[in-house]
């Protein structure tokens, strides 16, 4: 479980395909941040732009850096936007929750619902607001006010109509995260807020 507010930002040093006499999942990722080994533990869930993943080694690089390694399923790889997990790309870090943390997002499970496009980036006094287009079938779990994730990020929605939301983000999160580098036709990862998706299957149950 997350809460959606991104601590670091890591660097994917290395993407490749695992042995395949042995079931390690469909890629193994080597992930570069500023985030100390230490603090790691093998076997512990992180997020890694809205995916949840699991840690399986943890070390040093030879610039003095730390890094993990996480195995991608094809299921992972399928659900989440096409060639995020090259070799070169940024990615938005998020430990998991621990008992006792302060819940400054939303409940985040780190499971992508689907992609989402950007349409449009704008100025807004020293913040920006992006335009984002849902998938149909995810753009009624969306409402103003409400929460949303895009690539691991808490983000308020602040207007809807139809399968479109606008969001605002400040200036902070503008840059802890990786939505400065993203343009227009730029595509994200989703995860819709879990309390709507109960509320939904309640209401389609009845």
């Amino acid at each position: 479980m997350f809460t959606g507010i991104i601590a670091h930002i890591g660097t994917i040093e290395s993407a490749e395909q695992p042995d395949t006499s042995k079931f390690q999942g469909d890629l193994r990722i080597k992930i570069a941040s500023d985030m100390k080994a230490e603090m790691l533990q093998q076997g512990e869930s992180i997020s890694c732009n809205g995916a949840c993943l699991t840690i399986i080694n943890k070390g040093f690089l030879a610039s003095g850096k730390s890094y993990f390694t996480a195995s991608l399923s094809d299921e992972t790889i399928t659900r989440t936007v096409p060639g995020q997990w090259e070799k070169g790309r940024k990615v938005n870090l998020e430990r998991s929750l621990k008992l006792g943390d302060t819940l400054d997002g939303h409940m985040v499970s780190g499971h992508v619902d689907g992609l989402g496009t950007v349409k449009a980036i704008t100025q807004a006094g020293d913040s920006h607001v992006m335009e984002i287009e849902v998938p149909e079938n995810l753009a009624r779990f969306v409402a103003e006010k409400g929460s949303v994730t895009l690539d691991g990020i808490s983000l308020t929605v602040n207007q809807v109509q139809g399968a479109r939301l606008w969001v605002n983000i400040i200036p902070y999160t503008w840059k802890a995260t990786t939505l400065s580098e993203r343009q227009p036709g730029d595509r994200l990862n989703i995860e819709i807020d879990m309390i709507a998706r109960y509320v939904a299957r309640l209401l389609d149950k009845s």
